[in-house]
C-alpha cells in the first residue's frame, strides 16, 4: 500500500531547443540553444522555480547520426559537454539537483569519480551521475579502434566501474580533510584507499576531495535490459525509464523494485522516474493542435532515418512507408528501446511512416497532450498505481514547454497534494527523500 503523503519526484530533462526532433524548426525555437549558456540558465531557473528535484543532461561523445539527411536536420549536432554545463549551472542555482550522463565505456573510474566529486562540492551536494554503457558505433569509432564492445561486455565493465567509483567516494569519511586543531591536513584514519584489481580496471588510491554534503553523488541508471535492471537494483538511487502504457510501466516498476531485497535495500531506496513529454493547452483541442504543428515539421526522411537508427538497421527504404514494420533481428545496441518500438508498432497497428513520426516526437517516451488537469490525471494514475515514483519531464519545445508545465501542471499537482510546495533540504539526496548512502 502506497503512503498517502508520498510526493512525486520531478526531473527536467534538458535538450537544446526541445525534445521533439523538429523543435528547432518551430517559429518559437531558439536555434543556437545547444551552445547558449544563458538559455540553459533560464531553463534551470524555470525548473527551480517549479521546485523540481533535478536537471538531467544526456550525452553522446560523437555526432548523433551518420546519415547525412538526419545529421543535417538534428539540432543536437551542437551541444555542451554535460559536466562543464552543470558546473556553470551550479553557480546559477541553489537547490535543484544536477545530473549528467557519463559513459563507463570511454572513461576511467578515478577520473570520473573525481570530476563528479568536484561537481558535488561546487553545488553543495547536488550532483548526480547517470551511468550509461555507450551503444553507438559512432562513439566507438572515436575511442576504440576495436569497434563497439558486445552488450554483455559493456555491462561487465560498467559493474566494475560502478564499484570502483562508489569505493572511491566511500573511501573518504566525514572530517577526513581539514581536521580542526590537528597538526596535519588529513586524518589518515578516515581515509580508506581503494585497492581494485579487476578485469577492466586497476585503481589504487584515495580521492583528494572531501566528503560532500550529501555523502556522495546520486547514482542514476536508465538500463531496461535484464542486466541493466540488475545493475540499477544494486547501485542506483534513481532510475529513468521509457514506458508507453500503464501496464508496461507497472511491470518495469515491479521488476526493478523486486530485485532490491537481495542487496539489502528497501523499495523506497530507489526512485523510478519514467520519461513524459507533456504538451499543455488551455483546452484539449489546443494541446492537440500544438502536437500536430510539431509533428508536421518532421520530414519523412528524418523520421524514418531516426527510426532506423534506434532499430539498429541500416535502412528502411526497401519497405513501403505505408506498410507495417518488418520483423527485426536482435541488435547488439539498445535492445530494450528496439523492443519498445516494435511493440508500439504492433500494438497500435502503425505503418512505418506513422511509427516514425510517433517515435521521433519523444524517441519512445510517453507523450501526453491535454489540459493541465488531463496531464495531472495521467501522471497521478501512474504514480498511484505502482508505475512511477515521479517523472522525468521532457518538454517538446524550450523554453515554452517547460514554462507551461511549471505554470499550469505543477499547481494542479500541488492542489492534489502530489507535489511539494518547497524544497525539503539543501542536497539532492534530501530532496529525493533518500537516506544516507550505505558504506561499501
Amino acid at each position: 500500500m502506497m503512503s498517502s503523503d508520498r510526493k512525486m519526484r520531478l526531473g527536467a530533462f534538458l535538450m537544446a531547443g526541445g525534445h521533439h526532433i523538429a523543435a528547432w524548426r518551430h517559429p518559437d525555437a531558439h536555434a543556437p540553444a545547444g551552445v547558449d549558456i544563458d538559455h540553459f540558465i533560464e531553463l534551470a531557473r524555470i525548473a527551480e522555480r517549479g521546485k523540481f528535484d533535478m536537471l538531467f543532461v544526456e550525452d553522446a561523445a560523437a555526432i548523433r547520426e551518420r546519415n547525412p539527411e538526419m545529421a543535417s536536420q538534428a539540432a543536437r549536432s551542437t551541444a555542451f559537454e554535460p559536466l562543464s554545463l552543470l558546473a556553470a549551472l551550479a553557480v546559477n542555482t541553489t537547490h535543484i539537483g544536477l545530473v549528467a550522463t557519463a559513459s563507463t565505456t570511454y572513461n576511467e573510474p578515478y577520473g570520473l569519480a573525481r570530476t563528479f566529486a568536484s561537481l558535488d562540492q561546487l553545488s553543495g551536494g547536488r550532483a548526480g551521475w547517470n551511468l550509461v554503457t555507450s551503444a553507438s558505433e559512432l562513439e566507438a569509432e572515436n575511442f576504440a579502434s576495436s569497434g563497439l564492445r558486445p552488450h554483455s561486455e559493456r555491462y561487465e565493465r560498467a559493474e566494475e566501474f560502478a564499484d570502483a567509483a562508489l569505493a572511491l567516494w566511500g573511501g573518504v569519511e566525514e572530517g577526513a580533510y581539514l581536521p580542526q586543531g590537528e597538526a596535519s591536513f588529513a586524518d589518515r584514519a578516515r581515509l580508506h584507499p581503494v585497492h581494485l584489481r579487476g578485469k577492466h580496471f586497476a585503481v589504487e588510491g584515495v580521492l583528494e576531495s572531501p566528503r560532500s554534503a550529501q555523502g556522495r553523488p546520486i547514482m542514476v541508471q536508465a538500463g531496461a535490459s535484464d542486466v541493466g535492471k540488475e545493475l540499477a537494483a544494486r547501485t542506483a538511487d534513481v532510475v529513468f525509464a521509457a514506458s508507453q502504457t500503464l501496464a508496461e510501466a507497472q511491470a518495469y516498476y515491479e521488476d526493478v523494485k523486486s530485485r532490491l531485497a537481495k542487496y539489502g535495500r528497501k523499495p523506497d531506496d530507489i526512485k523510478i522516474m519514467p520519461g513524459i513529454s507533456p504538451i499543455v493547452g488551455a483546452t484539449e483541442a489546443e494541446a492537440k493542435a500544438k502536437y500536430r504543428a510539431l509533428q508536421e515539421l518532421i520530414p519523412d526522411a528524418v523520421g524514418v532515418a531516426l527510426l532506423a537508427s534506434y532499430l539498429s538497421i541500416q535502412d528502411l527504404s526497401a519497405y513501403p512507408l505505408d506498410g507495417p514494420l518488418p520483423d527485426m533481428p536482435q541488435t547488439n545496441l539498445i535492445q530494450s528501446r528496439q523492443q519498445l518500438i516494435i511493440d508500439l508498432g504492433r500494438r497500435e497497428n502503425l505503418s512505418i511512416r506513422e511509427l516514425a513520426r510517433h517515435f521521433a516526437g519523444a524517441r519512445g517516451h510517453w507523450q501526453v497532450a491535454g489540459t493541465p488537469a488531463q496531464i495531472a490525471d495521467a501522471m497521478e494514475e501512474r504514480f498511484a498505481e505502482g508505475a512511477a515514483d515521479g517523472f522525468n519531464v521532457m518538454a517538446p519545445l524550450f523554453p515554452s514547454g517547460l514554462e507551461d508545465f511549471v505554470a499550469h501542471v505543477v499547481p494542479e499537482l500541488r492542489r492534489r497534494g502530489l507535489f511539494r510546495e518547497d524544497y525539503e533540504g539543501r542536497t539532492l539526496r534530501q530532496n529525493l527523500g533518500l537516506g544516507t548512502p550505505i558504506k561499501r
